[in-house]
């Protein structure tokens, strides 16, 4: 596997990429040295840098992410949520034919946040509910404050 760091308005973020795709996104620091990023993992840097300067909506990159087939079917759903916009947690359940708190597991063990968009996924009555990465819900508010004031 290999790894990459950026820097970003939230932290510091490790992609991982195997076999020609990236199945990790996580905050923190890189502890494994630094090395020339692959070919792909440069993309993945400059689409991020690119959307944290608010001139990408979308990513274009090869993601493989782990986990069931329950968790895959949340993460589509989550990939299919746009730019800007959120989705309650009731609304993707009914979406897939599942429960809402199904759902936010689902989130939670989201292996690739921000380029698999969890964080745009709210609670019933409108408030955030969970978030998982950098500093939970700060974080979550953060990235959808910066998708709303750059459209």
């Amino acid at each position: 596997m290999k790894t990459a760091q950026v820097e970003t308005p939230f932290g510091s973020l490790v992609l991982s990429e195997e076999n020609g795709a990236l199945t990790s996104l996580a905050w923190g620091k890189n502890n494994e040295g630094t090395s020339a990023p692959t070919p792909l993992l440069a993309q993945a840097i400059h689409q991020l840098q690119d959307y944290f300067a608010g001139k990408r909506q979308s990513f274009d990159l090869p993601l493989n992410p782990t986990g069931t087939a329950f968790q895959k079917k949340v993460w589509e759903n989550l990939s299919a949520i746009p730019y800007g916009e959120t989705r309650r947690y009731g609304d993707v359940a009914r979406a897939i034919k599942s429960a809402p708190r199904a759902v936010g597991m689902g989130c939670g063990q989201n292996p690739l946040p921000i380029l698999i968009p969890c964080h745009r996924v709210v609670a019933s009555d409108g408030t955030l509910g969970g978030y998982s990465g950098g500093e939970g819900l700060e974080t979550k508010a953060g990235l959808l404050d910066l998708e709303q004031h750059r459209l």
